[in-house]
Order: structure tokens, then sequence, then C-alpha cells
């Protein structure tokens, strides 16, 4: 929905929330859930839908017009419209072990840059006259899965080619159609890109200077508009839940992009688990451990990072691996990353990172540095029992929560 502030904002939940990999279901699900959403948030005016398509319900939009189109009618006889895309996950993302098969294929793979374009292509048929685009993906690579510095290398030099080669077929677009759509790289714990530092290094010292020269190489583009191309079209996907993971200040991430000249595709709103270890009070850390339990689940990947009173950083790799840790961890608070509804704030032995969202909307909204915001809760599945809902109402209460904050903070 669109929300009148500044050059405006648009609003949306997404679609990864709802189970569904093939075209089929993914338009049965607008068909049923985004509609039902519609009506409790949206009844007399349209809305927004944050779109997520599997690689292979992509391909096959991207390469049948004539279906593209049906598509696109879809949307228009629910009043429903597109502006947004969640890349990031590629192929299934429910009802089956996920965990960090999510990162597959990652950016040194010509499979993830060829899906991106294809949502492109989707995006730029779906876009109303006059609104902007944006597409999340994933942050290059895993850093699991690449060790030694030289791989590690490698793979943000190869992002930063092939993060290339999508902002010139952006580029083209714009000049084409005049349609502006932009990438939003979304930095997550223990990927290659998890933190502001590493993700304001890969734009200067990797994509502004080995993407810019790829651009003037193989495209012909002069110095300035090559880097002008990457700019405008590769941004940052801001997830209040994984930077709050990283115990970032919204406010300090934020100045620090505006500093170093990178802007934002969109701010996907989301929660974390934070578990503060030995306040006074606190539950014991036998009954956090055995309160953590029910979230220690089999489907996603919930790194945690657990910070000390000096202010240094553990990380585990899943809480499964982590919860065996905690009797003796000498942090005094952990963060998780599970994305928790966003309207909770308080559980029966630990809280949410809810005041991170608050602060990265109100910064966001000062300097009118955004154009989208998503709500990105896809844990309904997942979630231990007392908190699964219907997943419309919780949808709703979402909405209405963010509304809220946004009409405080305004």
């Amino acid at each position: 929905m669109r929300i009148p502030h500044g050059k405006g904002l648009e609003l949306t939940y997404c679609a990864n929330i709802h189970p569904g990999e093939t075209l089929d279901e993914a338009e049965e699900n607008l068909r049923t859930h985004a509609v039902a959403v519609k009506r409790r948030v949206a009844p007399d005016a349209p809305m927004g839908v944050g779109l997520r398509l599997s690689a292979g319900a992509a391909q096959t939009l991207a390469e049948d017009p004539a279906r593209l189109d049906r598509f696109h009618g879809l949307l228009e006889e629910r009043d429903l419209y597109a502006f947004t895309i969640n890349g990031f996950p590629y192929g299934a993302f429910h009802r089956q072990r996920v965990k960090d098969e999510v990162y597959k294929p990652d950016w040194r793979d010509d499979k993830r840059r060829i899906y991106t374009e294809q949502l492109a292509t989707i995006l730029a048929r779906l876009l109303p006259d006059g609104a902007e685009g944006s597409i999340s993906t994933s942050p290059l690579s895993y850093k699991p899965w690449l060790r030694e510095r030289n791989l590690r290398d490698e793979a943000l030099r190869r992002g930063a080619e092939q993060l290339a080669d999508v902002a010139f077929r952006l580029f083209e677009e714009r000049e084409r159609t005049g349609r502006l759509i932009h990438v939003g790289m979304e930095p997550e714990p223990d990927c290659l890109i998890e933190n502001t530092a590493e993700t304001v290094s890969f734009f200067k010292e990797w994509l502004w200077r080995h993407g810019a020269e790829r651009l003037k190489r193989e495209r012909g583009l002069g110095g300035a508009q090559a880097e002008e191309v990457l700019r405008e079209h590769i941004r940052v996907c801001y997830d209040t839940c994984h930077f709050a993971v990283e115990f970032e200040s919204p406010p300090a991430a934020l100045a620090a992009f505006e500093a170093a000249g990178v802007l934002l595709s969109k701010i996907q709103i989301s929660a974390a688990l934070r578990v503060p270890l030995d306040e006074p009070g606190s539950a014991t850390r036998r009954a956090l451990a055995d309160a953590l339990e029910p979230f220690a689940e089999s489907t996603y990947l919930h790194q945690v990072v657990a910070r000390s009173a000096d202010g240094t950083l553990h990380r585990y790799r899943d809480l499964p691996d982590a919860l065996p840790a905690l009797p003796a961890d000498p942090a005094e608070e952990w963060r998780i990353h599970y994305h928790v509804p966003v309207f909770i704030d308080r559980f029966p032995h630990f809280r949410s990172t809810q005041e991170d969202i608050a602060a990265t909307l109100a910064q966001a909204l000062r300097d009118d540095s955004c154009p989208h915001l998503e709500i990105e809760t896809y844990t309904w599945e997942v979630l231990p029992e007392p908190l699964k809902t219907d997943v419309v109402s919780s949808i709703a209460r979402e909405y209405a929560w963010v509304a809220d904050c946004l009409e405080r903070i305004a």
C-alpha cells in the first residue's frame, strides 16, 4: 500500500510466507492469501504485493510473454500490483530442509545472474506506471564455503562482475522504457557480506572498481557513467533482523551507507530473538536453553551471535549448535536469526529486536532514503506451537503494528 511520506513509500508483505514453488502455486497464493490479506488491510485501495518466485516459476514467466500477461491480469483483476520481488531463495523454501542451501547458487554461478535477470524482466512488465521496482538478492556467498582468503576474494570479484552485468541490463531497461529497477544485496550473518563494514567495503573496493572496469571493457561505458549505473541499480536490502543479530546500530549503519554513497533498495521489516543472559531477574541459563529449544527447528538456518561485556562477538553457525554452549558461554547477550512476529516484543524468557525496527524506520523516514518497505516474517509454519495463529490474521497484525509505528514516527 502507498504511504504518503516524503516522495512516498510502498509497504507490503513478502509472499515467501506462503509455501509454493511452482507458478501455479504462486498464482493460487495470490488468489487466496493475498486477496484475504487485502480485505483486512486495504479493502478500498489497491494493495502492493511482494512477490516471491522460484527459479522454475520465474523462467516460465520470463520466457512466455502470454503467460506473463495473464499473470499481470490476475493481479489487476484483484486490485493488486507488484513493485518488489524477493529474489534471495532460488529453489525450495518451505516444508523441507533449507538451511545453507538457501545460498545456492551463489553469485559465482551464472544461474544466480540469469535468475535475477529473469525476475527483472517480469517486474518490468508488472510495475505500475511511475513506480520503481526492487529485487532483493543473496549477499554473494556463504563464508563457511570459502575458508581461504583467495576463495573469498575470487567470490567478491566474480560477484562484482556478475552484478555489473545485471546493472547494465537494468540500465538498458530504463533507457528503453523509463522504468527504474534496482537490485538490493541483503547482508546476512555468516554470509560473505554480513554487516555494514563488509557491505561498504564490497561496494567501494569491488563493485565500483572491478564492476565498473567490466562495464567499461565489455559495454563501452565511460568511467563516470559505469560507476553511476552501478550506484543506481545495485543497492542494499536492509533486513532489520539481520542487522540486529549483528548488534548493529540502525542509525549508525544507515548513516554509514549514506556517507559512502550506497543507496537503499528496500527495507525488510523483521525481528530477531534477543536473549539477555545475566540481567537481574532473568531466568537461569538452563531455563533459557529449555525455552529456546522449540526454536531450534530443522528447516531454516538460525545463526547466533553472542556479545560479551567488552563488545567482542562470538558466532555459532546454527541454534542447535549453540544451545549446548549456553550454560558456559561468557557472553552477556545472544541474538538469534529467527524471524519472529514483528508485533511481539516480549516472550516469557527473552525479547525480540522490535526496537531496532522502529529505529530503522525512524531514520529512513527522516532521511527519505528508501522507497520500499516489506514485512518479512516467513517462519509461521515452524514457530513454536503457542505462537502459531491463522496466517492471514497474523499478517494483518503485522501491518497494523508497522502502520502504528510509522504514524508514531511521523
